[in-house]
């Protein structure tokens, strides 16, 4: 007589469990496959734009030149336009300041909260701490008001490229992340087309119209005690001290202070 064999009879949830397995373990691949793809076409799209940027300040440069010499040969000499740009570096702390200096600080996100300590919530001043702000009749006013706590000027391209590839954290989800990867830059501000390193550093140095944005991204940068030290920061800079505007001069000082 043939010996029937025992059927396994494997319980409903156990397949079912298998089938989850398999679904996510497809779905997975498929979003892994997915993300390869869209790397790849944002490695060829991210170096056409900073080829594209790199162009643009060539030719920038190459007109500034041309202008000079132009006007040189008319016997002249070429005024240079306004400056858009600002960058701003906190170098004194809260002695003798009253409430309305200490707002203004806050508004130009030079006065921070207390992350550590006993007392959590008492705020303190770090000094050294830099912002890029937009050259307005606002902004002009309110640094005015904070110029004998600030010194600040006009950087130029070298500056910005240093400042944010070498001190740069971008604020993603109310955390302060290192610019390490583009994908924090794509996430936090890929809706204005902003999705690498040299597309932020673009849209800060031409102040273009999502400066605002990318300007809030980038969390206030942490800069170290200037080589060599500082003159007087009481004293204003055309008086050989420290303080207020030092026009083209600030880049020397992010140099030392990078």
């Amino acid at each position: 007589m043939a010996q029937v064999e025992a059927k396994v009879v494997v319980p409903e949830s156990v397949l079912k469990k298998r089938k989850r397995e398999e679904e996510w373990a497809l779905a997975k691949k498929q979003e892994l496959e997915a993300a390869k793809k869209k790397s790849g076409e944002n490695r060829k799209l991210i170096y056409n734009q900073a080829k594209q940027h790199s162009e643009e300040y060539e030719q920038q440069e190459k007109e500034v030149i041309q202008l000079k010499r132009e006007a040189k040969l008319k016997g002249g000499f070429y005024v240079e336009p306004e400056a858009k740009l600002l960058f701003i570096i906190r170098i004194r702390g809260i002695n003798a300041m009253d409430p309305k200096t200490k707002k203004i600080l806050q508004l130009l996100r030079l006065r921070q909260w207390n992350a550590s300590g006993r007392n959590r919530l008492e705020k303190f001043y770090e000094i050294f701490n830099g912002v890029f702000l937009k050259v307005n009749k606002a902004t002009v006013n309110m640094l005015r008001r904070v110029e004998p706590y600030v010194t600040f000027g006009y950087p130029n391209l070298k500056s910005v490229k240093e400042l944010i590839y070498k001190r740069g954290y971008g604020k993603l989800d109310k955390q302060r992340i290192a610019l390490t990867d583009n994908s924090v830059i794509e996430k936090a501000l890929g809706k204005y087309g902003i999705i690498c390193t040299e597309d932020l550093i673009h849209e800060i140095m031409t102040v273009g119209p999502h400066f605002k944005e990318a300007n809030n991204f980038l969390w206030p940068f942490k800069l170290k005690a200037p080589l060599g030290g500082l003159k007087k920061k009481r004293n204003h800079y055309v008086e050989g001290g420290d303080a207020g505007n030092r026009e083209s001069y600030i880049n020397e000082l992010i140099r030392r202070m990078n």
